[in-house]
């Protein structure tokens, strides 16, 4: 991978490099509202829509949560139907501040390939969305095994040897509420980094030393020893990428998450009582 290409890259990044990327729409939505549809409506010029549960998710299980990571060959096929080619870099985005296209980054570049988020998402494009699209030509990409040292499973993941960062919104963390997974609460010893909290109010990444300083007031002073995980592995790798992002290092993903935890009826549930 280039050794230059950070986690996250602006637009001005992009400007400068034409015909060097392609540009890849992860928009998803948890409310199960179509991404594909919202592409079709609009998108920023040349881009290609990436589905999450086609390509980037494998079958959902108790066992393995909503969104475990696809068999390697299915994954390299929806990169091959984009387009993509092994050696190409590849820009997402989506309408989040990058918290859905974290997924795919996360994927290509724990592959070894170029891959970063758009800064700011759709936001950071200041031109007219455009309706076009045609398909390219099939790419070459090859299927690659996920990378075992960056994943952890369930007993990695309830384990006091590593810091558990949950990257879920804090009254999910707290087990206020919880609209998806049938136990509310955290795994317990985790601390919470709400990866939203990563960015400002236009979507984009907050400063550098501010993504450092909200980690290590929850006690993360380097990825080395964290266990990143949301609801099922789609925005704990924006933590991921933070981190890696101002320096502190790769850390592993618990993809099945929550929503793989929160079922394994044995394991315990921690919660954050409302104060009296």
């Amino acid at each position: 991978m280039e050794e230059d290409l950070r986690p996250f890259v602006d637009w001005s990044w992009c400007a400068g490099n034409p015909g060097k990327f392609v540009l890849a729409d992860c928009r998803w939505y948890l409310d199960g509202s179509s991404g594909m549809d919202a592409f079709g409506s609009g998108h920023l010029p040349g881009a290609v829509y990436i589905d999450l549960d086609q390509w980037l998710s494998g079958p959902a299980s108790p066992e393995t949560g909503r969104n475990p990571l696809p068999d390697p060959e299915v994954f390299a096929e929806g990169m091959r139907q984009a387009g993509i080619n092994d050696s190409d870099t590849v820009i997402a985005y989506d309408d989040a501040g990058g918290v859905i296209a974290a997924r795919l980054v996360w994927m290509l570049r724990s592959t070894g390939h170029n891959a970063a988020i758009l800064d700011g998402g759709m936001a950071a494009y200041q031109g007219e969305l455009t309706r076009d699209y045609s398909p390219g030509t099939r790419g070459r990409f090859s299927a690659q095994a996920w990378p075992a040292h960056l994943l952890a499973d369930i007993s990695e993941a309830s384990s006091a040897a590593y810091l558990r960062v949950d990257a879920r919104n804090r009254d999910r963390f707290e087990g206020l509420q919880d609209p998806v997974d049938p136990r509310p609460g955290h795994i317990p010893g985790a601390v919470n980094v709400p990866c939203r909290e990563n960015l400002d109010s236009t979507g984009h990444l907050i400063p550098e030393v501010q993504v450092r300083t909200n980690f290590e007031h929850a006690g993360v002073l380097s990825a080395g020893n964290a266990v990143s995980y949301c609801g099922s592995g789609v925005t704990a790798c924006h933590n991921l990428l933070a981190m890696e992002h101002v320096g502190m290092g790769q850390g592993k993903l618990f993809v099945g998450g929550w929503s793989q935890y929160s079922r394994a009826q044995e394991m315990p549930v921690a919660t954050v009582s409302p104060e009296l």
